[in-house]
């Protein structure tokens, strides 16, 4: 359920009815701050947002007020579970600032969350040029070494994009945050930390902890104890992956309506997740929801014309 916008309740926030007072990007900008810190990322992201198009009716030029901003509407995504938006908010923030810490924390979090492991661990990695003691790039390059050597082997580094190389002036630039929550990029002579961005930072390095030690016991063939720390993962971070690993447990446990909605979850962050919609398409043909299990798979077929397995399963849908 979509948080309250701000202005509701009776609240004087700025912006909040047509008698509101002529804020500014600043104004607007510390207001979406308050609405992060109290979890409320759809109204923060709204007001950062309206920041963002003060500051371009003005036609200011102003690179990094614009470029903490999307960095700051990128946090709002990556909470939402919106990966994709985020990493688009990244891109134009590195854009506008190239190598700030923020962003590409940021982006290599979303990448992550969609399984884009090798562009994940470049931008963990340029985080470490940036300044070496960021603990969350260091536990991301850890995570992504591992899931790469899973997935392409030992030669999982020949597949990797080229990794930039950051000039000696933007390593000395920017202050260590952390990936929680908004805040600028402060340079190193005034470092801030936001409210509650501790925390966030543990929730999610705990959820992604709890994320593989539920893909272990996948291997291990437990799924049902798989089920239990994915669960425990969802509490602390809504992920779609996470939705994705727990609905293939429910499909190997016969729980095919809870694999439907875990597979439903996922494709709310992420319409279109391959691995949602397939698994889905599984659960509904088990049910005997033939149609529902068909427009998956013909979804899926739009973003992957070639998937051997979606192909496969849409003749068997054909037969039934």
């Amino acid at each position: 359920e979509r948080p309250a916008r701000p202005g509701r309740e009776g609240r004087s926030r700025p912006g909040a009815g047509s008698s509101a007072m002529a804020v500014s990007p600043s104004d607007l900008r510390r207001a979406g701050n308050e609405e992060f810190r109290r979890g409320q990322y759809g109204p923060a992201a709204d007001l950062y947002t309206r920041a963002l198009e003060l500051l371009e009716a003005a036609g200011e030029a102003a690179a990094e007020e614009r470029s903490v901003l999307l960095a700051n509407r990128a946090a709002c995504h990556l909470k939402d579970g919106a990966c994709s938006l985020c990493v688009a908010d990244c891109n134009s923030a590195l854009d506008l600032v190239p190598f700030g810490i923020k962003p590409l924390l940021r982006r290599a979090a979303a990448y992550e969350a969609l399984e884009r492991y090798p562009q994940a661990y470049v931008d963990y990695k340029t985080v470490l040029q940036v300044d070496c003691s960021v603990q969350a790039a260091h536990d991301g390059v850890n995570r992504m070494t591992k899931a790469l050597l899973e997935k392409d082997g030992v030669n999982w580094r020949q597949k990797l994009p080229p990794i930039p190389t950051v000039p000696i002036s933007a390593q000395t630039r920017w202050s260590a945050p952390s990936a929680g929550a908004p805040g600028a990029n402060t340079p190193a002579t005034a470092p801030q930390r936001e409210p509650g961005e501790n925390k966030a930072a543990a929730n999610a390095e705990r959820a992604q902890t709890l994320k593989e030690e539920g893909n272990e016991l996948v291997k291990k063939g437990n799924h049902k104890k798989a089920v239990e720390k994915y669960s425990e993962s969802l509490k602390l971070n809504q992920e779609c992956a996470t939705y994705t690993n727990r609905a293939l447990c429910y499909l190997t446990l016969k729980q095919y309506k809870e694999a439907v909605e875990d597979c439903t979850e996922a494709l709310r962050l992420d319409p279109k997740n391959v691995k949602a919609l397939y698994r889905r398409a599984q659960a509904l043909k088990e049910l005997k929801d033939y149609k529902a299990s068909i427009a998956d798979i013909k979804s899926l077929l739009k973003t992957e014309p070639k998937n051997t397995a979606a192909l496969r399963l849409l003749q068997e849908l054909n037969r039934a």
